[in-house]
């Protein structure tokens, strides 16, 4: 009997919830690095002259880095054929020193900036690596395995922004608690054990990256999943930013006290992330990746233009939106990565996973830096309108996904 049929009992069956809760813990701790950058830059702005393309930089590096790191990563197949707990150490170690050295430059300075592209580079041996940590330990649950680590994703996003809200007064808390975290990681991740279901490494051949766009399953799984992306960063670049103005605004133009309400108010809307990352999971895996995915992104592509409508309102109402929307922007995120491993091969999901985050991310560089122009032209109430164009966009291409006889290699023939 193979190792990754065994019966449930079975010592590989006993250590599958253990492995898999410490990968969740290593991957909150190590991706708090992502948006710390972000969470600082109300505070920065009090202390240097932020230009609005400048505070766009904060993240965006991050998410040049992240391609950059994962194209590289793609080609060169590191994912499938190194050890991925290895992989994930040195990158998170990488990504805590590049943070760290934030302390001790200019923050107004490019230096800064070119910081927060190394951490994304460092990200690209994260976040799609433990993806491929948490399928090998999969058996009729990938969409509950991949959730748990988007989850842990969406929690690491938003912790920065509890430490800024609590921490308050000095960024450097922030990206000190960032650095430190995600230092943690890198140790506690050589406690991880590679699950049964993790395969040997195949034949380094390049032009596998391709393979992504000939399987036409996988397309329409990553095309729904660019549709996703087009929303998702934008929205947790800017949605502190946006809260702190509406909440402002609720107050008559006070910003005493509304700062802190605004941080937490972002955390719980990121935080939210999680519960739709895991439940999400759950869904799929009983009716089906498609749709899942497909109700998800109606719901938050509506709230896109809901929370317009509620700008300046009472803070309590908005936030409720908010919640909402947290819930189901990431609701679907895993499914994309679930879908894409169940119809690429076994041997390869890895790089497959990573050319796919890669592709997403990329799309999230001009949807961040269009914010600032849309907020100038028609303010906050209407700018993350156009954000809803990408789930449309999604929901179509995964409508298509759930109409092709592909749809039956999904969540055991659920669709």
């Amino acid at each position: 009997m193979s190792r990754d049929a065994e019966p449930a009992g079975t010592p590989d069956e006993a250590a599958k919830w253990p492995n898999l809760a410490l990968l969740a813990a290593v991957q909150v701790l190590a991706l708090a690095l992502w948006f710390s950058g972000t969470a600082i830059v109300p505070a920065l702005k009090a202390e240097a002259a932020l230009s609005p393309f400048a505070q766009s930089l904060f993240t965006s590096a991050v998410q040049v880095g992240f391609v950059a790191g994962t194209l590289i990563s793609a080609v060169l197949g590191l994912p499938d054929r190194w050890d991925p707990r290895a992989l994930f150490m040195w990158a998170a170690l990488v990504g805590a020193a590049a943070n760290a050295l934030i302390l001790v430059v200019p923050p107004d300075g490019a230096s800064v900036v070119a910081l927060r592209f190394v951490t994304g580079i460092a990200m690209a041996g994260v976040y799609p690596v433990g993806m491929k940590l948490a399928a090998g330990w999969a058996k009729g649950d990938l969409g509950l395995m991949v959730g748990l680590l988007v989850g842990a994703l969406t929690v690491g996003s938003a912790v920065p922004h509890l430490f800024n809200a609590l921490g308050g007064v000095d960024w450097r808390l922030t990206i000190g608690a960032a650095s430190l975290s995600a230092g943690a990681a890198a140790l506690l991740i050589r406690l991880f054990r590679l699950g049964p279901n993790h395969r040997p490494a195949p034949r380094f051949d390049p032009a596998a990256v391709l393979e992504i766009w000939r399987n036409r399953g996988a397309r329409l799984a990553t095309l729904g999943y660019l549709g996703h992306m087009w929303e998702l960063y934008a929205v947790w670049a800017w949605i502190g930013v946006f809260l702190a103005a509406s909440f402002a605004e609720a107050a008559g133009g006070a910003t005493t006290g509304t700062a802190v309400w605004a941080g937490l108010a972002t955390f719980a809307m990121i935080g939210a992330g999680s519960i739709g990352g895991v439940g999400g999971g759950l869904i799929a895996d009983r009716i089906g990746r498609t749709t899942l995915t497909i109700g998800a992104m109606a719901v938050s592509g509506a709230c896109c233009i809901a929370a317009g409508l509620l700008f300046g309102a009472h803070p309590l109402l908005l936030t409720a939106l908010c919640l909402v929307w947290g819930v189901t922007i990431v609701g679907d995120s895993a499914q994309f990565s679930a879908s894409v491993a169940e119809l690429s091969d076994p041997a390869r999901v890895g790089t497959m996973l990573t050319l796919q985050t890669c592709l997403g991310f990329l799309l999230t560089l001009p949807t961040i830096h269009m914010m600032p122009g849309l907020v100038e032209a028609v303010g906050w109430r209407w700018a993350f309108a156009p954000l809803a164009v990408g789930p449309l966009l999604g929901c179509i291409a995964m409508w298509r996904l759930r109409r092709s006889p592909d749809a039956a290699k999904l969540a055991g023939g659920r669709g």
